[in-house]
């Protein structure tokens, strides 16, 4: 087949664990024949740590030269146009796809999780950005929903994080059990008050289980304050874990007997390692998750003030709650690869 060059558009380059796996999947769902240019924060980091061609998504100037060399437009993965943060993100994503349909390029939006889209404009540019796509995946039934109100058509199917293969940690693997992975991240809600109500809990766990608690910052430029405030007040059966391989991240929960976690990537990986997990929602995308595979847990507005009640519960599920299945671990990996179909299919049909 003539090689041809996609573009990859997403939350790359920012350091967030979650999105580049989610760039560690599209790169693996590319047929053969396709070179990927990323548009990425930090294109020298992504270029050196994926060997993948790679512009500053931000230089107008290299942004456009990235289209003109290319064939087609990925959105790859992620709740990139939404108004629950800002606009920009839908301004700059809508953008894109609009200046990639002018220029001729193949539009397609893979794995995307869709909204919140309250304001006005926002709903204009996501309807009017999707219905540019000629191929859109999401990845969870509101986000179909939402798709199907607008008369779009589209394939609904798993994260695909959960099937990015992954890698062992040794020396992770190497910590006696039980032990713990939090993963908290910073947000308005997650006030001082919140803050040192779940660190109080969390030493009391530590100490009512014996548990060795890791802390693992997803995007260490907005998470690592929070974990290093955490890891002062437990005892030396803990560590704060960065790790910059979202492989590595994912193998990290590989032995873990609880991950308590905000971000939704660490409970999709959890979960995927076979481990048991406990939710905080700061967003609608992880109140969703814990329906969809009943993760227990809270919104984060709605977390118990009483520190005890708050290990009670974490302890009660390290003892007695239960992973997801590998039956269902097996079968919610397979039917990621949905994405993947999808995208191939519609590449072949440049040709």
């Amino acid at each position: 087949m003539t090689e041809i060059q996609a573009v990859l558009c997403g939350y790359y380059g920012k350091g967030n664990g979650g999105d580049e796996a989610l760039l560690v999947s599209m790169l693996e769902m590319l047929p053969p024949h396709v070179k990927p240019l990323v548009l990425s924060a930090e294109p020298r980091a992504t270029s050196k740590n994926y060997g993948v061609k790679s512009y500053d998504r931000m230089n107008s100037g290299s942004v456009v030269r990235a289209l003109k060399e290319s064939q087609v437009l990925i959105l790859g993965g992620g709740s990139l146009i939404q108004d629950a943060t800002s606009m920009r993100n839908s301004i700059y994503y809508g953008g894109l796809i609009g200046l990639a349909r002018q220029f001729g390029l193949q539009t397609l939006a893979i794995a995307q999780g869709i909204g919140p889209v309250d304001k006005p404009l926002t709903r204009w540019i996501a309807k009017r950005a999707f219905g540019n796509c000629t191929a859109l995946s999401v990845r969870d039934p509101a986000s179909a929903a939402l798709l199907e109100s607008w008369g779009l058509s589209c394939i609904i199917a798993p994260d695909p994080v959960w099937s990015l293969a992954a890698t062992p940690v040794p020396e992770i693997a190497s910590i006696p059990s039980p032990k713990i992975a939090v993963t908290l991240r910073s947000h308005p809600k997650l006030t001082a008050e919140r803050l040192a109500t779940v660190t109080t809990a969390l030493v009391d766990l530590q100490a009512a289980t014996g548990s060795h608690i890791l802390l693992v910052p997803f995007q260490p430029t907005t998470d690592m304050d929070i974990a290093q405030q955490i890891r002062a007040k437990l005892t030396d059966n803990s560590q704060v874990v960065t790790l910059s391989d979202p492989k590595q991240l994912k193998g990290l929960f590989q032995g873990v007997d609880l991950a308590i976690g905000m971000r939704l990537h660490s409970l999709i990986m959890a979960a995927a390692e076979g481990c048991k997990c406990w939710a905080i929602s700061y967003d609608p995308k992880v109140s969703k998750l814990m329906t969809e595979i009943n993760i227990p847990g809270w919104e984060l507005g709605d977390i118990p003030t009483d520190p005890v009640t708050i290990t009670q519960a974490w302890q009660q599920h390290l003892q007695t709650g239960t992973a997801q299945s590998q039956d269902f671990l097996q079968n919610i990996a397979q039917k990621s690869l949905a994405h993947k179909d999808l995208l191939t299919a519609a590449i072949n049909n440049i040709n």
